[in-house]
């Protein structure tokens, strides 16, 4: 429950103490965890919590453990766990840098050790607005939107993960939806096809293509607005996000045969990292084939780095209880390989910027001088939708639906999902060091101005301002850490105990925040 994976990790979340040393009523409210750990989560429902561990204490005493006049001081004094509502320790992350570690530990990477300290790619300021723009926007429009769920990516070119947001409420629900959940991408999906066109040699940004009645046997696509537009060129079909030309490409890639030209799209989303099953069917190309928001993510930064994989990463830096080094991320992981042809992949960033210019995606705009590439995402019966882009520094996905598919009220992509991304992202980049897209040429006038700045403007009126210092919040996501990593002491497979603090690097942190270097938690 909490996301704490163990009973030594449960009681120091829940109770603040080693499982040794919690009381008779605390021991019956972790053990009544392990039925339904969600359900009886006593900062989610304490009356339920202790009415479960209440039955634990009686199942004891039925079982021939203890007695009555045992239990029944703990029955009159029920556990009381510490009062978590203020904190804002980013469990979603956390669950996903746990994940991590553990696949390390259980590839051998990591020795036979069992106390470590990581450091890692977390941005806790952006962690948390990230949170509460999503739970603001929930509480505010969900009800008129008819949604009920959203899940968000923020990633760097090169994969470090600065922040995921897995749904609306981590006590209600631990399912990350941003890691976990394969959802339909809609018109989000359509630069996979765009590239492999690109790719064929047979088309160009200025290529002219007609929007027409499009079909394929029996299949045939319509676009959102329910009319044609004629001829243009194939940059504005993808600021438009025209479905009947998306589907006319899958026929040309494959020179006439639509099915060798998804095998192609698919062939392309493979060598950026989606690894979900892509059904083979003709709407395809309009993204009726299900994708996960890290990797959906994790593809589009190949976009802005010069077409690079991009393997999403939390960890940094992994020592064990000496300091002694035992990964390193810049040392041991593979270097980024080139996925798809830099020209290729330079093109169709132009394209996209033009949908965050001119197209479905204006809402995501960052301000002068600071290009965006992206795409908005909508599909069948509004089920689903979706944001995903990027400036040159950073980006990621948001996606917004419900865990049943219910259709949501009129959501597209370019509503509440760009938006969330705008809102989001504007508050990453303050501060940031700004890069440009590669292969793009940014606006000199504008690109000086804004490094000049050194914040992304405009910021919608009342938007929170980065604060310069070390927040509590990344005190807190460095303590969690070590609290689920150290939850898998004693499990052979993995190797891992115990994690001690790692003081001297958030000293160290503390101090370049104060002096204004970087400062986020890697």
């Amino acid at each position: 429950g909490g996301g704490a994976f163990g009973i030594q990790a449960a009681a120091e979340f829940y109770f603040g103490k080693s499982v040794k040393d919690v009381t008779l009523s605390e021991a019956a409210m972790l053990a009544g965890l392990f039925k339904a750990p969600t359900k009886y989560a006593p900062h989610v429902n304490l009356p339920a919590a202790r009415a479960r561990a209440n039955d634990v204490l009686n199942n004891l005493v039925d079982a021939g453990f203890m007695t009555d006049s045992q239990i029944i001081a703990a029955q009159r004094s029920p556990a009381t766990p510490i009062d978590r509502a203020r904190e804002t320790s980013p469990d979603w992350y956390l669950d996903y840098a746990y994940g991590e570690i553990r696949r390390f530990a259980q590839d051998g990477k990591l020795g036979d050790n069992r106390v470590l300290s990581v450091r890692t790619t977390l941005d806790s300021n952006v962690q948390k607005r990230a949170e509460d723009v999503i739970e603001t926007n929930l509480r505010e429009q969900g009800r008129s939107f008819h949604v009920k769920q959203s899940a968000a990516v923020v990633m760097e070119p090169d994969g470090a993960v600065r922040a995921i947001v897995g749904g609306r409420d981590y006590g209600a629900s631990q399912f990350n939806r941003a890691t976990d959940a394969a959802r339909q991408p809609g018109s989000s999906f359509k630069p996979y096809v765009y590239l492999t066109a690109l790719m064929t040699g047979r088309f160009k940004p200025t290529t002219i293509v007609t929007d027409r009645p499009t079909c394929i046997g029996n299949y045939c696509v319509h676009n959102y607005s329910g009319g044609y537009a004629g001829s243009m060129p194939l940059a504005m079909a993808l600021a438009k996000s025209l479905n009947t030309v998306a589907i006319q490409l899958s026929q040309a890639i494959g020179k006439g045969d639509s099915r060798i030209g998804r095998a192609k799209i698919i062939e392309t989303c493979r060598r950026l990292g989606i690894t979900t099953p892509l059904e083979d069917t003709p709407s395809l190309p309009v993204g009726q084939s299900d994708v996960i928001p890290l990797e959906h993510s994790a593809a589009y930064g190949a976009f802005v780095n010069g077409g690079k994989k991009v393997t999403p990463y939390a960890a940094v830096e992994i020592r064990n209880r000496q300091g002694d080094l035992l990964y390193r991320h810049d040392r041991d992981a593979p270097p980024q390989t080139q996925a798809v042809p830099f020209d290729k992949v330079v093109e169709l960033a132009g394209m996209m910027k033009k949908v965050v210019e001119e197209g479905t995606g204006k809402r995501a705009q960052l301000g002068e001088g600071i290009d965006v590439i992206g795409k908005t995402g909508t599909t069948n019966g509004y089920k689903d939708a979706w944001f995903c882009g990027y400036s040159g520094t950073m980006g990621g996905c948001v996606w917004y639906g419900n865990d049943d598919n219910a259709p949501m009220n009129n959501m597209t992509g370019g509503t509440l999902p760009a938006g969330t991304w705008h809102d989001i992202m504007a508050y990453a980049h303050q501060g940031a060091t700004l890069k440009p897209i590669v292969g793009l040429r940014p606006d000199p006038k504008g690109a000086t101005a804004a490094v000049n700045a050194n914040v992304v403007k405009p910021l919608e009126l009342g938007a929170p301002q980065r604060p310069a210092t070390l927040s509590k919040g990344a005190m807190q996501a460095l303590e969690s850490l070590q609290m689920k990593i150290k939850a898998v002491g004693g499990d052979k497979q993995s190797g891992l105990e115990a994690p001690e603090p790692a003081a001297s690097e958030v000293d160290r942190r503390e101090a370049q925040r104060a002096s204004g270097a970087d400062g986020v938690i890697r």
